[in-house]
């Protein structure tokens, strides 16, 4: 009988063939090798010290390769188990590259003959569960912001995260560290979840970002209802002392979110011991206030505001002007900073009414009427000396990179698919896909570099993750057999020699 309306089957390899459709990812697993996840996850972890099981390190590779594989909920590591070439190349690297009495301390971690080179689900929700404490959930209430303070085993991933910045430091020097500061909103229909301030229950991770590097440098895992501004001077002082060596200047760049005045003095005061003065354009709310002082401009305040592509200035139909702006509060204080405010605005056109339909005079975006014409109004603050419109094409950039790599994290990695009702399970998978964020992006920009930095997530699995291909022994020694006439094959070896001449960052 025909299985279907064209003229073929399918049909069961029974034979242990080797092949495997993951051909590309053991390239990565060569990649966490050189960057020592393991060997970072087992010091600064230090959830499974025991002598029996999977280590930190076993668990950490195996979920950033879940992440980079495509995987999204824990029980899909049992799709890695079950290819076979990845299996062998698994159980051949174990253990490389230790001593011989560490590679035997492995194998006696196990009462049993080991039979997996990956944990399965079971384990791994265990040990998603010990990152948790019992009074968080009950701590968190709708109505109050409450994040805890002392996270436990959970600070580890930030330590581990270091040594990944100051290996891309290393092999990519940057002198500035330009962070954008940014949340994002996780849905999910957990029971314990909160409400955001959209309407639907989820998550609010604060992170930084490193726009030079294009890696995130810390992440705080929040409940819905937390806003993005709460608490961002502390988040901040976390993120600088990741920052590797090397790294002489900061600039900060958020939406209104980061408009705390706490956080403005910080920068603006050098407060910072290492880095000093750090250069800033926030957001502010376009308040009843600035709007006065919006309205005070002349006319001749206002200049184009262009934007810049390939060198030549293109119009927006967007203007900028200076603002002579002081902020009730601290701001107006005698003692208090004086920054610099930048308003901009965009002409709204006349929308003609539907028939039958009132019109509405409503926008989702502040709005003031200047010169008998109604206009889209945003404001920024600075403590740079920049040209206005060069400040603002500089601030609005933040709007691109951090974005798409929330994006990223929350569509194209697992950090969208929330495995637990326990907040520290749920806080620890998404620092597991940060981590598996970051070592993608290393082999992006610091070992492939030229057109791969630019590349999704879906154009890294379909050219150099999802290849097909078959492992097996000759001469004592493993191959991955890759089909002619592919590029993968080139690709990969370019990625082993890069990888070969770069040398690990002490853990």
């Amino acid at each position: 009988m025909p299985q279907g309306l064209l003229p073929f089957k399918y049909d069961v390899e029974n034979k242990t063939t080797g092949m495997t459709a993951l051909a590309g990812l053991p390239a990565y697993l060569e990649l966490a090798h050189v960057l020592r996840l393991a060997d970072a996850a087992d010091r600064h972890l230090g959830i499974r010290c025991g002598g029996q099981g999977w280590t930190d390190g076993q668990l950490v590779n195996a979920l950033i390769l879940l992440n980079l594989a495509g995987g999204d909920r824990v029980q899909d590591v049992n799709k890695l188990e079950a290819d076979d070439g990845f299996r062998r190349i698994m159980e051949t690297c174990l253990g490389q590259g230790l001593p011989r009495s560490e590679r035997r301390a492995l194998q006696r971690r196990w009462r049993k003959e080991r039979q997996r080179v990956v944990p399965s689900p079971t384990p791994i929700f265990r040990y998603l569960n010990t990152f948790h404490k019992p009074e968080w959930n009950e701590r968190q209430v709708q109505g109050s912001s409450w994040i805890p303070t002392d996270i436990g085993a959970l600070a580890g991933f930030a330590k581990i995260n270091a040594t990944m910045l100051a290996f891309a430091q290393r092999n990519a020097p940057q002198e500035t560290a330009t962070l954008d500061m940014d949340a994002t909103l996780i849905e999910t229909f957990k029971r314990s979840a909160l409400y955001c301030y959209k309407g639907f229950k989820g998550y609010q991770p604060l992170n930084v970002w490193w726009a030079e590097q294009e890696l995130f440098v810390h992440t705080e895992f929040r409940a819905g209802n937390v806003p993005a501004g709460f608490e961002q001077l502390r988040v901040l002082e976390q993120a600088l002392p990741l920052l590797p060596a090397g790294v002489q200047r900061v600039r900060l760049r958020s939406d209104t979110a980061g408009y705390q005045h706490e956080l403005l003095r910080y920068c603006e005061t050098g407060a910072n011991a290492r880095f000093g003065r750090i250069e800033f354009a926030i957001g502010c709310p376009v308040d009843a206030s600035f709007k006065r002082s919006v309205s005070a401009l002349p006319e001749s305040a206002w200049k184009p505001l262009h934007r810049v592509e390939d060198g030549r200035q293109t119009a927006t139909g967007r203007e900028w002007a200076e603002v002579w702006h002081v902020t009730d509060g601290s701001g107006a204080s005698k003692s208090a900073p004086l920054y610099r405010y930048l308003a901009t605005r965009e002409r709204l056109e006349e929308q003609l009414a539907l028939p039958g339909v009132e019109k509405s005079q409503t926008y989702p975006f502040p709005t003031l009427e200047m010169g008998g014409a109604r206009y889209k109004v945003f404001g920024s603050v600075s403590n740079m000396d920049w040209a206005g419109d060069e400040l603002l094409r500089w601030l609005y950039a933040r709007c691109g990179k951090s974005e798409q790599a929330h994006a990223t994290l929350k569509n194209e990695l697992a950090g969208g698919t929330l495995p637990s009702g326990l907040f520290g399970a749920n806080a620890a998978w998404w620092w597991l896909s940060v981590l598996a964020f970051n070592v993608n992006a290393i082999m992006k920009h610091v070992v492939l570099g030229g057109e791969w930095k630019t590349k999704k997530m879906k154009a890294i699995r379909f050219n150099l993750i999802n290849v097909a291909g078959r492992v097996l022994q000759h001469a004592r020694q493993w191959l991955i057999r890759l089909g002619a006439g592919g590029q993968a094959l080139e690709l990969l070896l370019y990625i082993r020699e890069r990888l070969a001449s770069m040398a690990p960052v002490p853990i």
